[in-house]
């Protein structure tokens, strides 16, 4: 029989399904502890994930897309390596992108995010949701029955963020059709392809870049140029790419994983008829039942970052050019942290504390947009749909579904999910 220490969590397919009882047998060893396939430091309790998180001088994001892939590409020397990684930065999977950029470089990147991202902007954002989300609905409620992923949550977070960056609506539809093919999933199980890092579409470089030069050539009252003409903290005005890279990779990374808690959500309440019927309800419930959401099947499965400096963690040693993966998965159901961590409490008070979104100077900048299309959607699907089930036919009968998950040590989420469910009059 196969043992949790046999087996290689980043090729080894038969985790997919269920990683948690592997999460706890590695927090059960210490909630540091070293995984035996590739060396990597993995961090499953609370308190250290978030000591990591909030130092990004002793932590680097440089290898935080694929972790122990394709390794380090010098050796290690001595108790601090700050000078090798710089030296070595651009060698890094997606090195031009924010996410594997430390400070000060990454605190300029972000002010970028934090023009677009403004309040009035989201709300403007929100108004749009509502619309959509009755119009996504609409292609396929009176059947009845649906693959919610492929049918709304997948188009609904696409044409989101398309929305959210400024793209015209006469191209929505020209996003929606192009991008409808997903590409290659980053930490893919195949051991050939854990290797691979796909570059940004080529598709969203060519366009945000024609609209970033369009709206420095002659800027218009719109979205597009506020975020083509913004400046970093020193004044400067960032090189085309640089804002192109921004909106390129939010674009990407914010409807996976949006689309991925929408289905978590739809799965947890057609498998609960009554915590359904209560959040129609208690609307106020909603905010929190997504947060809960968030916690118990939380879309990001592992996070890297490469030790600067030899360090302390958790009163485990960690060396200097040590890969450190959280785990928020296992993070998120630390019982030191979140009582009861296996079951799903939708009045957990304390629920808030999740790290689904990080923490840190790298805290997910699309956090209220993620709640924002939750809500929205959660909203609407209990206004439209009355007695929302799983399709037994697909998924097998209650108590014995089967559920294909996407197979991958990065993202967690479903593959496909089958409703049943009434047209609400």
């Amino acid at each position: 029989m196969t043992t949790f220490d046999e087996i290689d969590f980043f090729t080894d397919q038969s985790l997919t399904a269920d990683p948690y009882p592997y999460f706890e047998h590695l927090r059960a060893k210490c909630p540091v502890t070293r995984e035996p396939h590739h060396g990597v430091m993995a961090v499953t309790g609370y308190d250290e994930a978030v000591e990591v998180y909030r130092d990004p001088d002793t932590y680097s994001s440089v290898n935080s897309p694929m972790g122990p892939f394709p390794g380090l590409m010098f050796e290690p020397e001595g108790d601090d390596i700050s000078a090798q990684i710089e030296q070595h930065r651009d060698a890094f999977p997606l090195s031009e992108h924010m996410i594997t950029f430390d400070p000060p470089r990454h605190t300029a990147h972000r002010h970028l995010l934090k023009r677009l991202l403004t309040p009035k902007r989201l709300k403007e954002n929100e108004e749009f949701m509502w619309r959509l989300a009755d119009r996504q609905l609409d292609t396929f409620l009176e059947r009845g029955e649906c693959e919610f992923i492929g049918a709304y949550a997948q188009p609904f977070a696409l044409l989101v963020i398309a929305d959210l960056l400024g793209v015209p609506e006469e191209d929505h539809e020209l996003f929606r059709m192009l991008l409808k093919t997903e590409s290659q999933v980053p930490g893919s199980l195949d051991k050939e392809q854990a290797m691979a890092v796909s570059d940004p579409l080529q598709f969203l470089v060519e366009k945000f870049t024609s609209y970033v030069e369009d709206r420095r050539a002659g800027p218009r009252d719109d979205v597009l140029t506020g975020m083509a003409t913004a400046p970093f903290p020193d004044g400067s005005i960032p090189e085309v790419i640089d804002v192109v890279r921004v909106a390129t990779f939010l674009f990407a990374a914010g409807q996976e994983t949006t689309a991925r808690l929408l289905a978590s959500s739809l799965l947890i309440l057609g498998e609960d008829p009554a915590l359904q019927q209560r959040l129609r309800a208690e609307r106020e419930r909603i905010p929190n039942f997504v947060e809960e959401v968030l916690r118990y099947e939380s879309p990001v499965k592992s996070d890297f970052r490469l030790a600067r400096r030899s360090t302390s963690l958790g009163g485990v040693d960690v060396p200097a050019g040590t890969t450190v993966m959280i785990v928020p998965g296992a993070v998120n159901r630390d019982p030191r942290r979140f009582a009861c961590p296996a079951e799903f409490q939708v009045d957990r008070a304390n629920v808030r504390e999740h790290i689904a979104f990080g923490r840190g100077v790298h805290t997910c900048a699309g956090a209220p947009l993620a709640r924002a299309e939750a809500r929205v959607s959660l909203e609407r699907i209990l206004d439209r749909m009355s007695e929302i089930g799983i399709s037994e036919k697909v998924h097998g009968p209650q108590g014995a579904r089967t559920y294909n998950y996407e197979p991958t040590f990065i993202l967690r989420g479903l593959n496909e999910l089958h409703l049943e469910y009434t047209p609400a009059g």
